[in-house]
């Protein structure tokens, strides 16, 4: 089978296809695994894991929130009940306490400070990744200044050429009066 393919194939790149093709069917058939980071199309994620690990921590926390003032507002669904047990799971709190609404708001706004540091904690890291990014690309070439803001002057399209030469020929061409005031015979003197 593979002969009738290599004897089709018209170009390095489609070749290429089928031998990995082929490559991998047979490692399918003998059992073997495959490193899924050495291929040449897998693409690195350009996200690191740590920041990863906190936006996973953000998202399950907003949805523990939700969860939460689900509950408060009088939800008393089986998942809903399950999940605010496990957020006061090791407390000798009751989900039947006269004071549980109480409790609820200290989770909740307990749990908005945790999702606020872990913002600024990305932030905080992101920015320091931009300065240092910054400060590598100005050592090694200089001329390549990256701007902190963008730039206002010049950034749009630039004047029309016919009305430019018409401005500059109506302010150069005409004569006019100018009424010198006495200070011009102060700076004469």
């Amino acid at each position: 089978m593979l002969v009738t393919y290599l004897e089709a194939s018209r170009d390095l790149c489609e070749t290429d296809s089928i031998l990995f093709g082929a490559a991998l069917a047979v490692c399918r058939i003998i059992g073997a695994k495959l490193p899924v980071a050495g291929r040449a199309t897998q693409k690195s994620s350009a996200i690191p894991a740590w920041r990863k690990r906190i936006e996973d921590r953000i998202a399950k926390a907003r949805a523990l929130i939700g969860r939460l003032t689900s509950f408060r507002s009088g939800n008393n669904r089986p998942r809903i009940m399950r999940t605010v047990r496990m957020a006061f799971a090791g407390t000798n709190i009751s989900l039947f306490q006269p004071d549980i609404t109480q409790k609820l708001t200290e989770r909740i706004d307990d749990l908005k400070q945790k999702i606020a540091a872990w913002g600024k904690r990305i932030r905080r890291f992101s920015e320091r990744l931009r300065r240092f990014n910054q400060n590598r690309l100005f050592q090694s070439d200089q001329k390549m200044r990256p701007l902190e803001r963008p730039e206002v002057c010049g950034a749009g399209p630039g004047p029309d050429q016919a009305d430019t030469v018409a401005f500059w020929r109506g302010m150069c061409s005409e004569p006019v009066n100018h009424s010198e005031g006495p200070w011009m015979e102060v700076v004469a003197s």
